[in-house]
């Protein structure tokens, strides 16, 4: 699919993953709106080609807002890329009690729920758009984490978001099929995002040395990179793309 001369939206655009993604797009021609937390979009640094739009993901009110202005825009919307996310770390089980309930249904909710809002009411909207000559109208991408896979100690309610993140993939790509429309997923392993940007120096060279190789962070760039490559493969649909490098998590 020819990137040039659409609308995209990604989500999280203010920062990390999604702020190296909606640029990618502008640059390659697409007329991007991103979504972001108000907060977020007001501290974030202009992106060139890119407007930015409060939206709260796990506000389905507010995703069909930003929606709607996406879809008026002269170019048809085919593309929506999900970043949004949080991962705040909490054991099942540890000496302060059991995990708070809240907190596990907070980032079920961002993370899986706040995915599966955009990509449906995103997908209603593309569905509206005029074919291209292999039938296809649109694009979504969607973020787990290979946490998804391999959970770290601390990680039950990010992991188990994640990893419903992986298992929609299939489902979501068979059932959007007939309306012209592929869904694909990229699981990232450790990455220099604004999530790493509080720990200590140590602790990032730590996380570096254990990916197999390139022994380093992720850059949100190569994320970027493989986004725009699902979203112009038209073959890539239903597949969810580890990018990070051979890791396979240990327990912590």
């Amino acid at each position: 699919m020819e990137i040039r001369g659409t609308t995209a939206v990604v989500t999280g655009a203010a920062s990390g993953l999604g702020a190296a993604t909606a640029t990618r797009l502008a640059a390659l021609g697409a007329n991007v709106i991103g979504f972001d937390l108000q907060a977020s979009v007001d501290s974030a640094d202009p992106l060139p080609g890119v407007t930015l739009v409060a939206v709260d993901v796990s506000d389905a009110d507010a995703v069909a807002r930003g929606l709607d202005l996406a879809a008026d825009q002269p170019d048809p919307l085919r593309i929506a890329v999900n970043c949004a996310g949080i991962a705040p770390s909490a054991r099942v089980l540890s000496s302060r009690g059991p995990h708070d309930l809240g907190l596990f249904s907070k980032v079920v909710q961002i993370n899986l729920v706040g995915t599966f809002t955009v990509m449906t009411l995103a997908a209603e909207r593309i569905a509206q758009a005029e074919p291209t000559d292999s039938n296809l109208r649109g694009v979504i991408i969607n973020t787990a984490s290979i946490a998804g896979y391999e959970g770290q100690i601390g990680q039950a309610a990010y992991a188990s978001s994640k990893a419903g993140v992986i298992g929609l993939t299939i489902t979501a790509a068979r059932d959007l099929a007939q309306h012209g429309i592929r869904v694909n997923t990229i699981a990232p392993g450790v990455m220099e995002t604004p999530m790493l940007a509080t720990v200590s120096d140590e602790y990032r060279d730590a996380l570096a040395a254990g990916v197999t190789f390139p022994p380093r962070l992720g850059r949100p760039d190569e994320y970027a990179r493989l986004a725009t490559f699902l979203a112009e493969h038209d073959y890539m649909n239903g597949e969810v793309v580890r990018m990070d490098g051979a890791l396979r998590m240990a327990p912590k």
